[in-house]
């Protein structure tokens, strides 16, 4: 990425573009590479409540993580693109990770539990939260039809951007937005 135009579009956001409709174009210009197709909603959708499960059969919602942004992952065990994006996924959940960003993993349909850990370890995958929708609730009621499929979640568990396919989640762009997200002051 340019570093002056990260810099120029970074310091767009620090000096408070008020509107959303200058946010959504900010985070639009951060896209490059695989980012490319993250598109940005103009308002936020919201995103219903579901049961989900993690790795240990707990009872998990997405509910757990309001107050950050989620990028969430939406993947299944026999998904090759999947596992090409999920070290990326690892990485940017690494770095960036803490009190005011998650990476969500949603393993979707029938994923046994033994072929997710598998799938985890030969991918490299320490730092993920990994939870299941073994009936595909969660996913059905978000229009997830083909994998993967990648949303991002605003403080308030509304889905303000969505990618379909893999992308490289680790990537400069990636982090950016990210970036630029949490440094947003809550409006």
């Amino acid at each position: 990425m340019s570093w002056l135009r990260f810099v120029v579009l970074y310091t767009a956001l620090a000096l408070g573009a008020n509107t959303a409709a200058a946010d959504v174009a900010m985070l639009e210009g951060l896209r490059e590479g695989t980012i490319k197709k993250l598109n940005f909603h103009s308002e936020p959708a919201p995103v219903p409540e579901a049961d989900l499960v993690d790795l240990e059969e707990n009872p998990r919602s997405l509910s757990e993580f309001h107050g950050k942004y989620v990028v969430l992952n939406f993947w299944a065990t026999w998904c090759a693109p999947c596992r090409k994006e999920m070290p990326g996924l690892d990485a940017l959940q690494a770095e960036l990770g803490g009190e005011t960003f998650e990476v969500v993993t949603v393993a979707v349909g029938r994923n046994p539990l033994p072929a997710i850990k598998k799938f985890f370890g030969e991918t490299g995958v320490e730092n993920l939260v990994a939870l299941r929708d073994p009936k595909m609730v969660l996913s059905r009621s978000m229009a997830v039809l083909g994998l993967p499929v990648t949303v991002i979640l605003n403080p308030e568990g509304q889905e303000i951007a969505r990618l379909q396919g893999d992308a490289e989640w680790d990537s400069e762009s990636a982090k950016a937005i990210v970036k630029a997200l949490v440094a947003t002051p809550e409006q």
